[in-house]
């Protein structure tokens, strides 16, 4: 009988955060562990979360359970790339800014470079192989979230009252299959937990996750990230700035989209296609190419910026592209997190944070089936094949980056 059966309170709940946390390795480690991360991350950003969860919550203890599962559904509150957002605080928490900026950089760049280069070989991914790749890949992003959700449900949803609040909203995800179905599934769990998760057991909250940003901080990155929503469109009025143009537009993107991914692409395809800079071939090809490279899916702005057919484009309209489409949300975790921090020490808060926790596994759940299930298991070899890779993770403890080796040759040796 393991350890978790003969003792049903939640394993992350034994041993207080601060104390169960592997000691620091600042920047330098954080950039490590991110670019890892960055070279085989697959499967779009609840993937990422399970990656994220395995890597640094499970194995290097950088977090606890309940912590980490805090940081994932306050970032999916917040507009911008919930996976992205984690990744950051995870790195500023690591490593301070310097470690905020390595987790980002690292987990960001590899798949825009990818992107760049698939986008030279524009004949690949669309032959055979690149089919079979890509549908390898998405075989493994059901390990992962399958490992994800049944590592997260034995801890954050482990008894009747909070398997409930998970399950309701996973229905509620499934019902209103959209980002707002999301952030109304969590809103639903942190009100289900203040009525029926006050006093349930385990230790209380530190609330020092050592985020070091000051209030004031907070205040100034709130403040920029209404500024830029709002002064960029004023200057390319006065100006005509086609840069200052593609910024707001990728900007605009970022800060009006939650739940990131997929959700981005209509508000993308409206910046560029609608307004004729890029071709609806050229977008189409680049959003093909961003389902076979790891890393987050808002990425794809770093080849839409290059693709851009007025100047600056190339490199410097994928910096800016890039750059503008991730701060906002940035920007908002930023000047959030100093007082989350606090708030979350409240009995009222903990109550609230048990119950959205709950809600956020249930959200996973309901992303195993669709899409991750729906567009990766297409028959009996499939299901063998994920459930082969659920066990080497699960059992075996396997680190990630074998079982994306093991699985995308295996894959396209069945497909072929």
């Amino acid at each position: 009988m393991s350890d978790y059966a003969r003792d049903p309170t939640p394993i992350a709940e034994h041993v207080p955060a601060d104390s169960a946390r592997a000691p620091g390795g600042g920047a330098a480690e954080v950039l490590w562990v991110f670019l890892k991360l960055g070279l085989t991350s697959f499967g779009g950003p609840i993937a990422h979360l399970g990656y994220f969860r395995n890597e640094l919550v499970v194995r290097r203890k950088w977090i606890g359970e309940d912590e980490y599962a805090d940081l994932v559904a306050l970032c999916q509150f917040l507009p911008g790339p919930a996976s992205s957002q984690v990744g950051f605080a995870l790195g500023l928490l690591r490593g301070g800014p310097l470690g905020a900026l390595a987790a980002w950089m690292a987990f960001t760049l590899p798949s825009a470079a990818m992107l760049l280069v698939f986008g030279l070989w524009a004949g690949v991914a669309g032959g055979t192989l690149g089919l079979a790749l890509i549908h390898s890949l998405k075989i493994v992003a059901v390990a992962v979230v399958a490992q994800a959700v049944w590592g997260m449900a034995r801890t954050l949803a482990p008894d009747k009252t909070r398997s409930l609040i998970a399950l309701a909203g996973m229905l509620i995800v499934i019902t209103a299959a959209t980002a707002i179905g999301q952030i109304t599934a969590i809103a639903a769990g942190a009100l289900a937990g203040l009525s029926f998760c006050r006093g349930l057991p385990g230790a209380p909250l530190s609330g020092h996750l050592h985020f070091r940003i000051s209030k004031s901080a907070g205040i100034v990155a709130l403040v920029a990230f209404a500024g830029l929503l709002v002064v960029p469109p004023l200057m390319v009025d006065a100006t005509g700035s086609h840069g200052t143009a593609l910024f707001a537009s990728f900007y605009r993107s970022g800060a009006l989209v939650f739940g990131g991914g997929h959700v981005v692409l209509p508000l993308l395809r409206a910046a560029v296609v609608d307004s004729g800079w890029v071709s609806s071939d050229s977008f189409l090809a680049g959003y093909g190419f961003a389902q076979a490279v790891p890393g987050p899916l808002f990425t794809f702005a770093a080849y839409l910026g290059a693709a851009d057919h007025l100047a600056p484009g190339g490199i410097l309209g994928a910096g800016i592209a890039l750059v503008a489409i991730f701060l906002p949300g940035l920007l908002l975790l930023v000047g959030t997190l100093p007082f989350w921090d606090s708030f979350r020490t409240l009995p009222s808060a903990q109550a609230a944070m048990r119950g959205a926790n709950a809600a956020v596994v249930g959200i996973l759940g309901a992303a195993l089936y669709d899409p991750v299930w729906t567009s990766a298991i297409q028959g009996p070899k499939d299901f063998a094949l994920a459930a082969s890779g659920f066990v080497l993770l699960t059992a075996w403890k396997a680190p990630p980056w074998i079982i994306v080796a093991l699985m995308a040759i295996s894959g396209m040796l069945l497909k072929l």
